[in-house]
């Protein structure tokens, strides 16, 4: 039976699941706070469609970053956006690196990720300025105008009967046995449900509904660095580093974006707003959920050494450098320059613990997502058929 359904967010999940809705027949509602498509992560990720190797079996991020690894590459190609399924290293620049590449691979073959260990050989005949003692090939990775697949996405919701509103920031949501009623800027809407995909705002929003998260987003800034194009040579593909198994974040690596630029990082570090893409700026209320939530002190006590890495490399050009370096030692301070940051929207429950899958809490005629970090991007298309059929059982 058709439905009505407001999502909130216009990032890539959210127009994905608007797009699932509308393919089965719903009426929906797109609204956004910002007055443009994919404004915050999706706009400022680094493109990359990831394979699904990181994740633990059986996991959501497993199982719907596997699947969308093709499904994001064959969306693109199949509605003229642009990607390169140029495939990525993995690289253990050192013998104690080793277990964990091991580790890697098992997960991967676990996933159905199209992977395989590279000796040292084909390592320097794929990447001649790339120093490591072993790596994993991993085919399936791509990168891809993520921007451009929601542009894609909003016009098929609208071609599809669907309505876009942006500029809407949403005030207040009241459910009843008839319906749901979303308070915004704009106006109010009425529908049957809501499912927000609300990002670094979604525990906001998930309070402003009624529905306790259980978890705070706290915010990570991912900044980043570009090669000069005198350097650029340096890098054919994707290049990634080892990553640390008990955080979620990849480390930093070097990407050749679909442009023929090549992005190094990103780095961690605690962002002081939720929307707070440069040192300058802090918002008082975004600080205050920070101090306020028990999860945040708790994880600083067991992470404040990597922490004040992260600052310092944060601050240090040369603690930055040190760290490509590893990778492709010919790299020098010249040869790299400031490029957009992202902030990555992290959910932290009250122990202290960051939520390491994707999380979806259930209210009244509701779902909100409340953790969907990388690889959501690439899983989008997933994530929106996960939803869309979470929905069904939704009353």
């Amino acid at each position: 039976m058709s439905q009505h359904v407001v999502v909130v967010g216009a990032g890539i999940v959210g127009l994905a699941t608007a797009h699932e809705l509308t393919r089965r027949g719903h009426h929906v509602t797109v609204l956004d706070k910002e007055d443009r498509l994919a404004a915050h992560q999706t706009g400022h990720n680094s493109g990359v469609v990831h394979s699904g190797l990181y994740y633990a079996p059986g996991s959501l991020k497993a199982r719907l970053g596997t699947a969308g690894a093709t499904s994001m590459t064959d969306f693109a190609r199949q509605h003229g956006v642009t990607v390169d399924r140029c495939g990525k290293l993995v690289v253990a620049t050192g013998p104690a690196q080793l277990p964990a590449l091991e580790e890697l691979l098992r997960r991967g073959v676990a996933n159905g990720v199209p992977c395989r260990r590279v000796d040292p050989g084909e390592l320097r005949e794929r990447e001649p300025h790339v120093a490591g003692v072993a790596a994993i090939r991993v085919d399936s990775t791509a990168v891809v105008d993520y921007v451009g697949v929601c542009r894609v996405l909003a016009d098929l919701v609208v071609d599809g009967g669907g309505e876009l509103v942006l500029g809407a920031v949403v005030e207040e949501v009241r459910a009843d046995a008839s319906g749901v009623v979303v308070q915004t800027s704009s106006g109010v809407f009425r529908a049957d449900h809501l499912v927000a995909c609300a990002g670094l705002q979604s525990d906001r929003v998930a309070r402003l509904a009624g529905v306790d998260p259980g978890v705070r987003i706290v915010p990570f800034r991912g900044e980043y660095l570009e090669l000069t194009p005198h350097a650029a040579h340096l890098v054919k593909g994707l290049v990634y580093p080892v990553p640390d198994p008990d955080l979620p974040f990849l480390g930093v690596h070097l990407t050749r974006m679909f442009d023929g630029t090549v992005h190094a990082g990103p780095n961690a570090v605690l962002a002081l707003a939720r929307e707070g893409y440069t040192w300058g700026t802090v918002r008082a209320r975004d600080v205050a959920d920070l101090a306020g939530w028990p999860g945040t002190w708790r994880l600083a006590r067991s992470w404040w050494r990597t922490g004040v890495d992260e600052v310092a490399r944060s601050l240090s050009r040369k603690r930055f450098l040190s760290s490509l370096q590893e990778l492709v030692p010919e790299l020098t301070a010249t040869d790299l320059v400031p490029a957009q940051a992202g902030v990555r929207a992290q959910a932290v429950d009250r122990s202290g613990a960051l939520v390491d899958d994707f999380l979806v809490r259930r209210g009244p005629r509701q779902l909100h997502v409340l953790n969907a970090p990388s690889p959501a991007a690439t899983a989008a298309l997933e994530i929106g058929r996960h939803l869309a059929d979470a929905l069904e059982d939704v009353v």
